[in-house]
This record gives structure tokens, C-alpha cells and sequence, in this order.
């Protein structure tokens, strides 16, 4: 795309870029299993250091940062998961992975899901194809081995897509894909206006912890927000999933 003059796009080519990624049928269900309101999912993205490393910056401070959501805060997350019983998404890039192996032995020891959350925290759509492609698979690849079980769910970091992404995560097996906004329920992901069979489980940055707590950037471009004003919030999108009958994701970096 034409990016330092977008208005001098030719229409086929915006068209394209549109048409690439879709959503497709809504796979909203009748009902919940077990007579359920609504659903509510926690995932947590553990992108730790490499949210520094993967900008490819180096400041030692901001990997401690990132160090300290691996030791202190996931370890507490699966301690409150714990007392409520409750099963969660971590999705995991693989450099993490690979710092300290034997940080998602918890994880997955407690039953939770470990998915797949780019292979070092990279922009996706900064990436040629085969780039991307082969990032897809070593980061799959690398939480297999780790974890034992192979990831079947996917969401780009910083919710970062290419025109490509799509594809190749249906291609290399996926069930589904966590990282898109065109709804609030569950759809099926079109490319190219095809039905790729790979499930879309909706994110939006309303419901991400992120846009309220993130001051790891420079320079910042967020004031701090209350935590008693963020809980409002998420509650308020709950109270709507459950009003509707629909799916409420909220998304935390530890």
C-alpha cells in the first residue's frame, strides 16, 4: 500500500488489502455448555523480556521489568487461578519460553493452556513471508518441545498481522486465533473471501490491561488509571457479555 500517501491508492489494491482477512460466520453458540449465561475467558500474554527485546532495544532495566512478571507475577496469577479453580490461556513467545524453561512447568502442571504469541515478541507485518512463516512454526515448534503438548491456539503479538498471518496460521494447523476485533462473539476467519475453518476468539484493547497500566514505553503515551476504575470497566463488559448471552475475554500481561 501506498503508505506515505495512502490517498493515491489504486482502488484494487485497498480492495485486496480489505478483502484479505474477514470475518466470516458468526459462531456464537445457541446456548453455553452446562446452562451458562455467558462465557468469560482470562488469558495472560507472557511476553516478559522480550516485550524489550523483540522492539530490539537492550535497556537493563526494562528487562528487569520483564523479569519480574516472571517471577512474581505469574507465579501469584496461578496462585489466585488456584483458589477459584479456574483454567486460563497463557500464550507464551518462544525466546520466553526459552529464558526459563521451566517457568511453564506451573503452568501447564495447574492445567492450564499454553499457546502461541510470536516467536520474540516481533511485529508480524514488518515480516516478508517466509520470515514470517518460519517464525510460525519455530515458536510452535519450540512450545512443543518445552511444554510436551503442541499449542493449537495463536495471537500475534501486539495483535500485529500481516496480510499473510492468516493464512499461515490455518495452513500450519491451528485451531484458532486470538487477535482480531471485527466482533465481540466468535467467528470463523475468511482469506480471500474462503472459509479457512480456523476459529477467530475476539480481543479488543477495552478489555486489555495494557492500555490502563503500560508505562514500559517510550516515551509514555498513557496517563495511570486506577485499578479500582479498571475493574469498573471490565465489569461493565461482563455485565454486557452476560446481558447478551455472549463472550467476555479479558487479556492481562504479567
Amino acid at each position: 500500500m501506498t503508505t506515505d500517501r495512502p490517498w493515491n491508492t489504486p482502488e484494487a489494491e485497498w480492495r485486496g488489502l480489505v478483502r484479505k482477512v474477514r470475518a466470516g460466520r458468526d459462531l456464537a453458540p445457541g446456548t453455553w455448555p452446562a446452562g451458562a449465561r455467558c462465557a468469560f475467558a482470562l488469558s495472560f500474554d507472557c511476553d516478559h523480556e522480550t516485550f524489550e527485546l523483540g522492539q530490539g532495544r537492550a535497556a537493563v532495566g526494562r528487562l528487569a521489568w520483564g523479569e519480574f512478571g516472571r517471577r512474581r507475577g505469574v507465579p501469584r496469577i496461578l496462585q489466585l487461578l488456584a483458589r477459584h479453580d479456574v483454567r486460563a490461556s497463557f500464550f507464551v513467545p518462544a525466546v520466553s519460553a526459552l529464558i526459563d524453561p521451566e517457568a511453564l512447568a506451573p503452568i501447564i502442571g495447574a492445567g492450564h493452556e499454553i499457546g502461541v504469541h510470536g516467536w520474540i515478541h516481533e511485529n508480524t507485518s514488518a515480516l516478508d513471508l517466509e520470515t514470517e512463516r518460519d517464525l510460525l512454526l519455530r515458536a510452535r515448534e519450540t512450545l512443543e518441545t518445552l511444554s510436551g503438548t503442541r499449542p493449537v491456539g495463536h495471537r500475534a503479538a501486539n495483535w500485529d498481522l500481516s496480510p499473510n498471518t492468516i493464512d499461515l496460521v490455518a495452513k500450519a494447523g491451528f485451531l484458532y486465533d486470538s487477535s482480531m476485533m471485527a466482533d465481540d462473539a466468535c467467528y470463523e476467519l475468511l482469506s480471500d473471501g474462503t472459509p479457512t475453518g480456523l476459529v477467530e476468539i475476539p480481543v479488543d484493547w477495552v478489555r486489555d490491561d495494557a492500555v490502563y497500566f503500560l508505562f514500559n514505553r517510550e516515551p509514555a503515551t498513557r496517563p495511570w488509571m486506577p485499578p479500582a476504575d479498571v475493574l469498573d470497566i471490565f465489569r461493565r463488559e461482563f455485565d454486557m457479555a452476560h446481558d447478551e448471552g455472549g463472550l467476555c475475554q479479558l487479556v492481562f500481561h504479567p
